[in-house]
């Protein structure tokens, strides 16, 4: 199954961070990364008195099931110091989510597929869409849409990148 997953952090070094959780997913079992989008860094979502966020999205390819999928990434996460708050949206090292799961829809109390706010943050369809032209989100539309329908967000993609 192809998957997509967000990743994010601005804590330590973020570059850094991302980095090490890409390759975290590397060395996920049943499981392996088919491409990755460069690296961007965005203004924080929530709480402003926080250090900006790299960004970047990853596609795997995984035989893992959905919560099977979300506990390795919750445990390459607390590998990397990630440690959960109350405070939402708050500064953290690593911050890994199921963005889409093939054509997956879902609504659990711990997973949502698609991500149920990824429709609306340009920190992830401008990365999704750089490794996944034409993609539709399902229940959403085609990302180049939701792009477009987006307000101005403060997301650069890093030099070199």
């Amino acid at each position: 199954m192809l998957v997509y997953i967000g990743l994010g952090g601005n804590l330590g070094d973020p570059v850094a961070q991302i980095r090490e959780g890409l390759g975290g997913l590397k060395q996920l079992s049943r499981s392996r990364v088919v491409r990755r989008s460069s690296l961007y860094r965005s203004a924080p979502i929530g709480p402003q008195n926080q250090p900006d966020f790299v960004n970047a999205v990853a596609c795997l390819d995984t035989e893992l099931a959905p919560q099977d999928l979300l506990a390795a990434l919750q445990a390459v996460e607390t590998r990397q110091g990630r440690v959960r708050r109350a405070l939402r949206w708050g500064p953290r090292t690593l911050d890994l989510d199921i963005l889409l799961y093939g054509d997956l829809r879902m609504a659990e109390p711990l997973l949502t597929i698609p991500h149920p706010r990824m429709a609306e943050r340009a920190f992830v369809l401008l990365p999704l869409r750089e490794i996944a032209t034409g993609i539709v989100v399902p229940g959403a539309g085609k990302v180049d849409d939701l792009i477009d329908r987006l307000p101005p967000q403060a997301v650069h993609r890093l030099p070199g990148e």
